[in-house]
């Protein structure tokens, strides 16, 4: 049996590799570049450095900084009017998940047409859009090297996941020092992402051996690191390892999937607005407990890998460890679950059996080790609240 991997053409890693931005475009001959991003790098003044970059090489470029924190069609369309507005041969995601996955989606819309909901998995978005080029400036969702994007549709409150190569960058500059200035909270919540997106392309159904061989590896960098950049955000060491962990991470989900705690992450942020990372730590100790039982090999490589299960360990202890430090993280990391977050429990409750649906909708469930009933994901759902 084959696996069909895809990774970008051209990848920098490492200090200051954002500021060789004009020379990888020219490289691809791409001149017109038109930057997608937020309002903190627009007035921090990071958008306009990249811009500055490019005008020193000859090149120019226009700068929409209005994306919105889980990409919206709303946001999108806006986007993609302002693209409409230039003579653009290239669009590049700078920031976090948001503006990468806003540029992804207007790349495919500027050249195909239609509503957003019409490339929703299970439909396969190979055909290529607009040339992409990825900036990531935060450790965690790996969208800088993934065939994916995810986008919320506001009429029914849904994160359609949409997939196909047309996605996937044609290049990516991932520069850690772009991540020195995050927050706690980002740093926390981008790191259980992106620890979130290994274990599970390592257990998922579609994994393979050059998925797993990137699962692990982002396991090692991202485990001993985490509460290391969490404690102390100058750790420069430490932001190095995570960056290139998120990076692996992604190439890792990308050539395998994601499974049940992103399937359930998601609905949970189209109906409360929790940040995506957060969300998937509040489910990942209670879904890792739900699954590990029918893989208990696999999880124990996690735990191995993560640094918490001596190598001649059993599986069944490993696993156990797994789990003890997956809630432990959290307690360290300060993550709430959805009751102290502040989300009611009574709405919590009615929209059960609807999450649970566009959970299996999404159809990462299935890629799961256990393969879970609607009924079974609500209660993994109330287990979340009750943690």
């Amino acid at each position: 049996m084959t696996s069909t991997i895809a990774l970008p053409r051209l990848l920098r890693i490492g200090a200051g590799a954002s500021r060789e931005l004009a020379s990888v475009l020219q490289s691809l001959g791409l001149s017109r570049p038109f930057i997608v991003t937020d309002a903190y790098l627009q007035e921090s003044g990071r958008a306009d450095g990249l811009v500055q970059g490019l005008e020193a090489s000859g090149l120019t470029a226009a700068v929409f900084s209005h994306t919105v924190p889980d990409p919206t069609v709303r946001s999108v369309d806006a986007a993609l009017e302002a693209f409409r507005q230039g003579d653009h041969d290239c669009i590049i995601g700078f920031g976090g998940g948001s503006p990468i996955d806003t540029a992804k989606a207007v790349a495919v819309l500027a050249v195909h047409g239609g509503p957003m909901s019409q490339y929703k998995a299970p439909h396969a978005q190979d055909l290529p859009g607009v040339p992409i080029i990825a900036i990531p400036t935060t450790a965690g969702t790996g969208s800088e090297v993934t065939r994916f994007t995810i986008i919320t549709d506001e009429s029914n409150d849904e994160k359609m996941l949409c997939a196909g190569l047309a996605y996937l960058p044609v290049a990516a500059l991932v520069d850690y020092e772009l991540t020195l200035t995050k927050p706690k909270r980002l740093t926390a919540d981008t790191g259980i992402d992106a620890l979130t997106h290994a274990i599970e392309a390592y257990v998922s159904k579609k994994a393979n051996p050059f998925s797993s061989t990137f699962a692990l590896a982002a396991m090692r960098a991202i485990a001993p690191n985490l509460r290391r950049v969490f404690a102390n955000p100058d750790d420069r060491p430490a932001r190095e390892a995570m960056m290139l962990g998120a990076t692996q991470a992604g190439i890792a989900f990308s050539n395998s999937s994601v499974a049940l705690v992103h399937g359930m992450s998601r609905p949970i942020g189209a109906h409360f607005h929790v940040p995506h990372g957060l969300s998937n730590a509040m489910l990942l100790p209670a879904i890792t407990a739900f699954s590990a039982p029918v893989a208990l090999p696999l999880y124990a490589d996690c735990a191995r890998a993560m640094g918490v299960a001596r190598e001649e360990e059993g599986d069944q202890a490993s696993v156990a460890r797994l789990i003890d430090e997956l809630r432990q993280l959290n307690a360290d990391l300060q993550v709430p679950g959805p009751r102290a977050y502040g989300i009611e429990e009574t709405r919590w409750n009615s929209l059960l059996p609807l999450m649970a649906e566009q959970a299996l909708a999404s159809g990462s469930p299935g890629n799961n080790p256990i393969v879970p009933t609607s009924d079974q994901i609500q209660t993994l759902y109330r287990q979340a609240w009750a943690a």
